[in-house]
């Protein structure tokens, strides 16, 4: 057993759940266009999607022409990425993310979704992503510049409206921007997701309605500063 396997849980069909209906389906467009929109520059490189078992981007990517590989922790993990793509269109290998078995610069962009705030030695996780980035690294956290700030006080309150919620950890960027450096990247590009925590768009589980008030939140820049999950990406200094 490896020391972080908290993908295990975001490649699992009761995970896939929380992005089911109107909602989930929401969250997925918006962050695949994030994404996408982040990667415009390095069409058909070779990605690495460390705890990608979830399919979130690696089917998207897939789709889009980019070569991707999946790490797992368990074998379990690429369960969900065969039904979802199929074994013939990408690469994948169980290890451990804190000790990635490639070369240094091995791949073009490493990714990671739902895996940074779920992980005790996040330090140790995002600079092996560095070590073995050449170009970039994209990743996603929730901000403690947000509505995430009163996390500790009503964590209860979420939990007993989605059911299936876990802890997580906060981040600033500050220390993203700190870690990132350290490790031979330059001022990460931030470009939150949303300002409404994703609770109430669960409970409205509708689409058009989410999408109308969030576009309005980013036309006033609220979103901007305040937003959160944030989306980010990484190059390494030349």
């Amino acid at each position: 057993m490896f020391l972080e396997t908290a993908d295990i849980e975001t490649a699992s069909a009761g995970y896939a759940e929380r992005f089911s209906g109107q909602a989930g389906e929401y969250f997925l467009e918006k962050q695949e266009a994030i994404t996408l929109a982040l990667l415009q520059d390095l069409s058909g490189a070779r990605i690495l999607d460390v705890g990608g078992g979830h399919a979130q981007l690696a089917e998207p990517l897939v789709a889009k022409g980019f070569e991707v590989t999946v790490t797992g922790s368990d074998d379990i993990c690429r369960k969900r990425l065969d039904q979802r793509i199929g074994s013939s269109n990408f690469t994948y290998l169980t290890c451990d993310c804190l000790n990635l078995p490639y070369e240094d610069n091995a791949f073009d962009v490493v990714i990671s979704f739902r895996l940074l705030p779920h992980a005790q030695r996040w330090q140790e996780l995002l600079a092996e992503l560095c070590r073995v980035a050449d170009r970039c690294v994209i990743c996603d956290y929730p901000d403690r510049r947000s509505v995430n700030i009163l996390y500790e006080h009503l964590f209860a309150m979420k939990k007993k409206m989605e059911g299936n919620t876990r802890p997580y950890t906060l981040f600033s960027r500050g220390q993203m921007a700190q870690v990132l450096e350290r490790n031979g990247f330059g001022a990460p590009l931030f470009k939150p997701e949303f300002l409404l925590p994703m609770v109430i768009h669960r409970k409205l589980n509708n689409k058009k309605i989410s999408s109308l008030v969030e576009n309005c939140l980013q036309a006033t820049s609220l979103t901007h500063f305040f937003g959160s999950p944030i989306i980010f990406r990484s190059d390494r200094l030349p």
